[in-house]
């Protein structure tokens, strides 16, 4: 598929976490520590706007 979306003139990026509103998938388990960081910045966010 990467090769498909760069033939496209895609740019691709492959981060360990990417964070979208309140989605928050990651790449594989060796990503687990950076996933973590990031449910705990998104659920100390919702604390302070709540």
């Amino acid at each position: 598929m990467r090769t498909d979306l760069r033939n496209a003139a895609a740019e691709v990026i492959d981060p360990k976490v990417v964070t979208d509103r309140r989605l928050i998938p990651n790449r594989s388990p060796q990503d687990l520590p950076a996933f973590c960081r990031a449910i705990i910045e998104c659920f100390a966010a919702a604390l302070r706007t709540a």
